[in-house]
């Protein structure tokens, strides 16, 4: 039923100048402003492959407990590097199963993947993973 839908995936933030500036800038990330009228705009960030990821704003916006975007990338250590430097703080876990190095790089070392976890302006949990 829904096999040749095309889908896409979307989030909320509280501030959706923040979050342009935030993807577009920092990230590098193509982003579209949507005009949807009555001043109710709407993001569409532009990846790789044709996908689209829709962002809207949300007054009462609570960020998610969980990876709402994730960036398979070739090289994970040069990636968090460059976001390093472009003022992207990355989390650092200390936690019986997740431990991250002083990048915030976890090595799943087999067990899962190589992975590192930042949020946006508005707390969303973003990850970059080693592509596999």
């Amino acid at each position: 039923m829904l096999n040749s839908a095309k889908a896409f995936s979307s989030f909320s933030v509280n501030d959706l100048e923040k979050a342009k500036e935030f993807y577009q800038t920092r990230l590098g990330i193509n982003v579209n402003q949507i005009e949807m009228g009555d001043g109710y705009g709407l993001l569409e960030l532009d990846v790789t492959g044709g996908t689209k990821v829709m962002i809207y704003p949300k007054p009462n916006h609570t960020p998610a407990t969980f990876t709402v975007l994730n960036f398979p990338v070739d090289d994970l250590e040069k990636t968090v590097d460059e976001l390093t430097a472009k003022g992207v703080k990355f989390e650092h876990y200390d936690m019986e199963d997740i431990k991250t190095n002083e990048k915030g790089i976890v090595y799943g070392n087999g067990q899962g993947p190589d992975i590192a976890w930042f949020t946006d302006p508005a707390g969303n949990i973003i990850s970059v993973l080693k592509n596999s």
